[in-house]
Formats: C-alpha cells, structure tokens, sequence
C-alpha cells in the first residue's frame, strides 16, 4: 500500500518523518509550515485519493487540527465510503496539541480516552480505516514511534532513542531533561539546513535532513556535549554531501556546499514548473539557494525566466533577457531589469500548485500552453 506523510515544517515533524521511514516505504513526504494550510494541502490529497485506483495509505503527524482540516476528514470518510471493499484508504492521524483535542470537540467528534493508554485520546470518524490518535504527553516523533504498528511494514533498524528522547524534550520544552540541551542544539542544526541546501520538493531533501538528525543524534548518544555538536555539524553535513554528490560527473568539492548542490538542482523537474511562455516557477526555495540554481538554469539556456514563489507570498524573478522586471510590475512589484520581486494577489500560497494558480492568469493571460517544454533540454544537461 502506497504510504504518502503529511508532517510538521519543524523539528518534530521532520522527526517523525524520520521515525516513519525507518518502518515502512514512505512513497512522498508533505512538509507543512502552517497549520492553516493543513486543510487546503489534506482537501488536495483526498481529492487525488479519490481518483486512486489502488488503495493508499495518508500518514500525518504534528499537525494541529484546525477546522478546515477537520471538515477534510469528513471528505475523506464520505470518498472512502463509495469505493468498494478492498479498494478502501486509510487515514492515520498521529498529533500532540491541546489544540486540536478543542477543534475535534468544536466539530463534533468527541475524542475518548484509550483505557489501555492513560493520556492517550482516540476520536471516532465513522470510519474503520481512519485512526485518529491525540496524545498531550508525548512528542509526535515518539507517538510514530510508539504507534507504528499503524503504518509500519518491516522491523525497523538502528536505534532511535537518542534522537525521540531530544526531540521529545525540546518540543514539549522540559527544560528540567537531561537531554532539553541536545534537543536544542538539534534544533539549531535543523533549522541551519532544512532549507538553504537541498529544497522541500527535490527527492534527495527527506533523505538529507533525515541523514543529518540520525548523524547529529548519534554524536549526543556517544556523550557530545552541545558545543561540540554544533562543531561537528559541519563536518557532517559535508560528509552527507559527498555521498549525495557521488555520482554527480561535474561536481567540485573546491566549491560551497550549496554551490555544489546547486548544479544538481538545476536539472531538477520536480523543483520548477515550465509556465506558458516558457519561464520556471520554483516554490519556497531559500533566497540564496534560488540564486545560484536559476543562475545555472539561465547559463545553460534552459530557460531566459525564473520566478520563486514564497508561503507568504513574495515572488523573485530572475531573467538573461530584461524582462524580471516585466514580470514583477505584474505582481505589484519593482527591481532591476534582471532581479525583480513582487507580491501574490492572494496574499500567500500553499503549494506549488497554488502558486502556478496564481502566477500563470497574470502573467500570461491570453497565451497557450507551449507544445515544448524547457524539461526536455533539462532532462540531459550535465551542468
């Protein structure tokens, strides 16, 4: 069964994305930043389930519930009640927050208390391949861990008590552990690369930040104090990007990590979407990250545009042809003829997706669709 995780944008998610991957295939992993996006990002996956031919399996954790997304698993139980017997989903809700146990109640399920696990609070979709699971005490890195009979496929290997016990300390904020300081350099060290290195979408990421928390984890098992963690952390994460840059013909240790990485996103197709006229949206990536890769991505001839689209709604063009600035007048914004920025109508987006919804009307209002795509030339560039 096809497993697809939506997850957290912090420290716990990304650990119980960790925990996930150790027990099952994970096919796809969601990384949510804002609560209020869950429920537009869930409507999304129950509208692609519900054309799914083969049944899957949605896996969230640290998630807090809000009302939209509480009215998606209503969506959810009435798509999995028209498909047939053997063809049905399953939803496996693993979250923390106080919060949601109040929405849960707000909309009408009443969430109960497990009496085999004191603390633990279960509420009832009306549907028996739907398992929503609260539990104030514990971390969702712990809870994927503890309630992986739900999702898992295999035994897990590798011990990941080092890395739950950090998480769990820093997230429920137990300043009184002995492992709340580890859980804070942890954090620090996350938050330093989730993003500026290898972006949320490109299909080495989970596998990155993933390698660094269990590499980092590791170092506070053997007895690493936080300072000394912070000073290795650089020496892991070059060792990570040598195995990830193996393979890569035209890599050059002699440069920057992320100068490094960058050539390898540039022939990425999951990270930039061909627009009408030919210009590559890319969604969320870090403002130094965007610059090197749309600079390689131009060099190369691959495309004369690129247009990064952020959460909260800013845009950045890039151009070889002066039209950056064309594009961000569009959009509110301003700049110079080749570095330009502007701002969503909307205000924000949550997705890539979103952000092509809302970037192709503008800027391209009476053009068709191109029959060549800028991936075709992508696909083989050696950069």
């Amino acid at each position: 069964m096809r497993l697809t995780q939506i997850t957290h944008h912090d420290l716990d998610g990304y650990g119980a994305s960790t925990v996930a991957a150790r027990f099952a295939d994970v096919a796809r992993v969601v990384h949510v930043p804002r609560y209020s996006d869950v429920g537009p990002v869930f409507e999304e996956e129950v509208k692609r389930l519900g054309r799914a031919a083969e049944p899957e399996m949605l896996l969230m954790t640290d998630l807090g519930l809000e009302e939209q997304t509480i009215a998606g698993f209503r969506k959810f139980v009435a798509m999995n009640r028209r498909r047939e017997a053997g063809a049905k989903h399953r939803l496996v809700v693993l979250d923390h927050h106080a919060s949601s146990l109040d929405q849960l109640r707000r909309q009408g399920f009443e969430p109960q208390p497990d009496p085999d696990a004191p603390g633990l609070a279960r509420a009832d979709l009306g549907d028996p391949d739907a398992t929503v699971l609260i539990d104030e005490r514990v971390c969702a890195s712990r809870m994927a861990h503890d309630h992986r009979a739900l999702y898992a496929t295999r035994e897990g290997d590798g011990d990941l008590s080092a890395l739950i016990a950090a998480v769990d300390a820093l997230d429920l904020w137990r300043k009184d552990s002995p492992a709340f300081p580890g859980g804070t350099a942890l954090d620090e060290i996350f938050w330093d690369n989730v993003s500026n290195l290898v972006p949320v979408g490109h299909p080495w990421h989970d596998r990155f930040v993933s390698d660094l928390l269990l590499a980092a984890a590791a170092r506070l098992a053997a007895g690493a104090s936080p300072a000394e963690l912070e000073r290795a952390a650089v020496t892991i994460r070059a060792a990570l990007t040598d195995a990830l840059l193996r393979d890569e013909p035209e890599d050059d240790p002699a440069l920057t990590t992320r100068s490094r990485i960058a050539r390898a996103l540039a022939r990425s197709e999951t990270l930039f979407r061909p627009l009408k006229d030919g210009t590559l949206l890319s969604f969320g990536l870090d403002s130094g990250t965007f610059q090197r890769v749309s600079d390689r991505i131009m060099e190369a001839g691959r495309a004369k545009r690129v247009v990064n689209v952020q959460r909260m709604g800013t845009l950045s063009f890039r151009s070889i042809d002066g039209t950056a600035l064309d594009g961000a007048r569009l959009f509110r914004g301003g700049g110079h003829r080749d570095a330009a920025g502007g701002r969503l109508p909307g205000g924000s987006a949550f997705s890539q997706a979103d952000a092509v919804a809302q970037v192709e009307p503008i800027l391209n209002p009476d053009k068709p669709a191109g029959s060549d795509s800028p991936f075709a030339a992508l696909k083989n560039w050696k950069g």
